[in-house]
């Protein structure tokens, strides 16, 4: 399974220069290699309510090559967490602390250090030097880049025999919710309360909710609240056969959003002189190449 313990040097990776350090290009002919997938497939067993094996269930994801995995899990990863700073905090300088405006005592004469104002940084209710302001932490990250991200932590639980299949349950709790009866079981599919867990449901019932909302470590989430974080914090992942399927339609090899990674900077550039005729307006004159109107 992927760790979370990712260094941020390990993004960079090596870069590649066209026609020379300062080429036709220019100087800023640096370029980020192109991001490259693979397709992985891993058999998962299927476990009934009771514990038993029923059945084998195959997650065929996409997921980053071994040489770059980890660099791009690691920026996904740096990407949700600081995107989920508020950026709130504020101190106040010296300029802004009430008070402090009469000095103190006279320049000289005195013995002691010269002093203009009691709000100095250096007494105590002054003010703070260099202290956080009001910030935007966000930064961003494209869209395939994340999926791919997500897709590798999968893949790799999966490799790892960390994750399997059980099927639908919800009928087990439609009477009235049991916390006690679903402790017996996760210990029947071989997981332990208290090692951490994610448990992806496409639909979650209230009443399955309400049993395991007490189970500190077991994490219950829908497609619309899955993460990069939870997935790498989980010793272990459990599926529905429905999860499990929208896993294979929405990261899958065969997903027909997803495509080409390597073709899209060829696509792109292929079209972009037709979006920037596009956008001269009739009878204006557009920018060059060089910069000059």
């Amino acid at each position: 399974m992927a760790s979370a313990a990712l260094s941020p040097s390990s993004f960079l990776g090596p870069l590649s220069l066209r026609h020379g350090p300062h080429g036709p290009r220019g100087p800023h002919s640096l370029r980020r290699p192109r991001l490259q997938v693979r397709a992985d497939q891993a058999t998962l067993p299927v476990l009934s309510f009771s514990g038993d094996r029923v059945g084998s269930a195959s997650l065929d994801l996409r997921s980053a090559p071994p040489s770059t995995a980890r660099a791009v899990v690691h920026r996904a990863l740096l990407t949700d967490q600081q995107n989920s700073r508020r950026g709130t905090a504020s101190t106040l300088t010296r300029g802004e602390v009430r008070g402090g405006g009469r000095k103190p005592y006279q320049q000289k004469k005195t013995g002691r250090a010269r002093r203009g104002s009691q709000r100095t940084p250096l007494r105590p209710g002054g003010g703070v030097i260099f202290g956080p302001k009001p910030r935007d932490w966000s930064i961003k990250i494209n869209r395939k880049e994340k999926r791919l991200a997500i897709s590798t932590a999968l893949s790799s639980a999966a490799s790892a025999a960390d994750a399997f299949v059980v099927e639908d349950f919800s009928h087990q709790f439609q009477a009235a919710p049991r916390t006690k009866d679903f402790v017996a079981a996760l210990r029947r599919w071989g997981l332990d309360p208290s090692h951490k867990a994610i448990l992806l449901m496409t639909d979650l019932p209230r009443n399955v909710w309400l049993s395991a909302r007490n189970i500190g470590t077991l994490k219950m989430l829908t497609p619309r609240t899955l993460n990069l974080f939870d997935i790498l914090d989980a010793r272990k992942l459990v599926f529905t056969r429905s999860a499990l399927d929208y896993l294979n339609d929405m990261y899958g090899n065969n997903n027909v959003d997803s495509d080409d990674y390597d073709d899209d900077e060829s696509e792109e550039n292929e079209a972009l002189p037709d979006q920037q005729a596009d956008a001269v307006p009739e009878g204006g004159e557009g920018e060059s190449s060089d910069g000059t109107s």
